[in-house]
């Protein structure tokens, strides 16, 4: 009673105490009720006097599932006690090692004994000595028990490798979620630089159209100037008319005085008129690059709206790889999830085969009992000789078995190679991403540059324009009070619009060499874009490899058991035809 509740005690040893019925149903209670004894010494008792109390024990025995050890030598227990134990056997997968040396077992109860071994795959270890039992028998419950070590040790094995594949799938896997946070990372690092460079391409539209506006704002106080000229003209054709009115008046006092000064303005007249003419085809000339300016001006307009598509475009995509890549990666894991259920199912499957065949050669054997007492003493030599031939069997498939793992290892180390080269190959690959970054930076760099000295020629126009307004302010001054310095000034101011004409077409040639640089860069962005995405298929394509060869591997494994299962069940055959075809089996049936 107060061990049914203990959980620190392992090993109870209860040798020579003569226990009985009470002491039997005592133990039985233990137990049913313990989980923490595993080893249990009963030795020189007599728990196998009364059936009932044993019986009980052995129930508590079959409930028991963490027991590994029970000595029950010395104890009386005879063929009835045998096929309790039979029973509780049958229950119990826990129990290793049992020794019930010394009893009064029989016959009856090592058949009993025999038949439970067929149904019970844990016990490792049975000692029947010293209780009237065949030696056929006890032959018969060796080879059981072999039969249970071998299996024992090929799960244990199998349990192994699934334990080192599946260690191996969820490395394979962290690395591949470690890769792809890391394409990640750069995905990420290089939208914020294109959205970077966006940014900064707005900023220097924006700054050349203020120059541009600036521009047109100087060319209307250009024209504004022109129009005051153009009045000024007019007031000047008013004073020659009226002095010709004055001429006209004196020609009546001199006559000789009037025919020259009428010849003088004559040819005063003409010079007006050309002057007026040229003055015209200046102000046509001005007017017509005025509007090419405008057509230019529209067109870069057109040009940098179809620079933003361009780039919302880019953005798009790069949103659609992403997506796409974690489609992938789920679809990746869904296959592997599916792989393991099938492995799982296999397992399953190949452990219902097992079953059946155990099953098939009971009842083969339960039949062919009767007969093998009879011929067991004359085919010892055969037996040994087919001992040895299932020990070289089994030689080779542990040689084998060697072979396979020494294959695996091989495709393991190939594997990982393949992995550090592909890897190295995409550290290149970053390497030179870099670089190409770097390069891009500059040129970012002197374009800023470019933009700057720009500015400050844009600057210097504005400085030049003001000095030009004083200059139009004094030639004003001057008009009023000589005509012909006017002439002068106006030629002048006709050279220095051309000039600045011509500033401003150099300035525009500047910009769009700007605009043909923006454009490189961004093909060159494009070109990034393009190699991440090969990048990317270039993991999914080792993604898949390494699923296929997981395949590989599990079908290897699977068809190494299916061999190893047929060649058993072959030996077992072989063995029962031999068996049923000697000479002992129709000697027997006379009889």
């Amino acid at each position: 009673h107060g061990l049914c509740s203990n959980t620190t005690v392992k090993s109870l040893d209860l040798k020579g105490n003569n226990l009985r019925t009470v002491g039997a149903e005592a133990l039985g209670k233990l137990l049913r009720q313990n989980k923490s004894i595993r080893r249990l010494i009963l030795e020189w008792n007599s728990l196998g006097v009364w059936e009932e109390g044993f019986s009980f024990f052995c129930q508590g025995l079959g409930a028991n599932n963490f027991l590994q050890r029970l000595d029950l030598r010395n104890n009386q227990i005879n063929h009835q006690g045998a096929g309790e134990l039979a029973v509780a056997l049958k229950q119990n997968a826990s129990l290793q090692e049992l020794d019930l040396r010394w009893n009064n077992i029989g016959l009856l109860g090592g058949r009993a004994l025999l038949n439970c071994l067929h149904s019970n795959k844990t016990l490792k270890r049975l000692e029947l000595a010293g209780n009237n039992v065949p030696s056929d028998i006890l032959k018969a419950v060796e080879q059981a028990m072999d039969h249970n070590q071998d299996r024992q040790t090929i799960l244990s094995e199998t349990q192994n490798r699934a334990y080192i594949l599946s260690k191996e799938v969820l490395s394979l896997k962290d690395e591949k979620t470690k890769q792809f946070l890391d394409l990640m990372d750069t995905i990420d690092k290089q939208r914020e630089e294109i959205a970077r460079n966006g940014r900064m391409s707005a900023a220097r539209v924006s700054q050349l159209q203020e120059a541009l506006d600036e521009q047109h704002s100087i060319m209307n106080s250009l024209k504004a100037k022109l129009q005051m000229t153009e009045a000024a003209l007019a007031l000047s054709e008013q004073k020659v008319h009226n002095l010709g009115e004055l001429l006209n008046a004196t020609k009546q006092e001199q006559t000789s005085m009037a025919e020259r000064h009428f010849t003088e303005l004559q040819q005063q007249k003409q010079e007006g008129a050309d002057r007026e003419g040229r003055l015209l085809r200046d102000l046509s000339a001005a007017s017509e690059k005025n509007l090419l300016l405008r057509n230019q001006v529209d067109e870069l307009e057109k040009k940098c709206k179809v620079q933003q598509d361009q780039l919302f475009q880019v953005k798009q995509d790069l949103t659609n790889t992403t997506a796409e890549l974690k489609l992938r990666a789920v679809q990746a894991e869904e296959r592997l999830e599916m792989e393991k259920r099938r492995f799982k199912q296999s397992l399953e499957d190949m452990e219902s085969l097992r079953v059946k065949e155990v099953d098939h050669m009971t009842q083969h054997i339960e039949a062919s009992e009767r007969s093998m007492q009879d011929r067991i003493q004359r085919l010892e030599a055969i037996r040994i000789a087919l001992e040895e031939e299932l020990s070289q069997v089994k030689a080779a498939a542990l040689t084998e078995r060697g072979q396979a793992e020494e294959e695996l290892i091989k495709v393991r180390n190939q594997a990982r190679l393949e992995e550090q080269q592909r890897l190295e190959h995409l550290e290149e690959k970053l390497r030179l991403m870099t670089e190409s970054r770097d390069e891009a930076q500059n040129c970012y760099l002197k374009q800023k540059q470019m933009v700057a000295e720009t500015q400050a020629k844009v600057n210097q126009l504005s400085l030049h324009a003001d000095g030009l307004r004083r200059r139009l302010e004094e030639l004003q001054q001057d008009l009023n009070s000589k005509e012909e310095e006017k002439v002068t000034e106006v030629n002048k101011v006709k050279v220095e619009l051309q000039e600045q004409i011509g500033h401003l077409q150099a300035e525009r040639t500047a910009q769009d060499g700007l605009r043909e640089k923006i454009a490189a860069l961004e093909r060159q962005l494009k070109a990034l874009s393009s190699n991440h995405r090969e990048a990317l298929l270039d993991k999914e394509g080792e993604i898949s490899m390494l699923l296929e060869k997981l395949r590989m591997k599990e079908a290897d494994i699977s068809r190494m058991r299916e061999e190893e299962a047929q060649r058993a069940s072959f030996l077992q055959n072989a063995i029962m035809a031999y068996v049923q075809g000697s000479p002992l089996g129709t000697h027997s049936s006379r009889k």
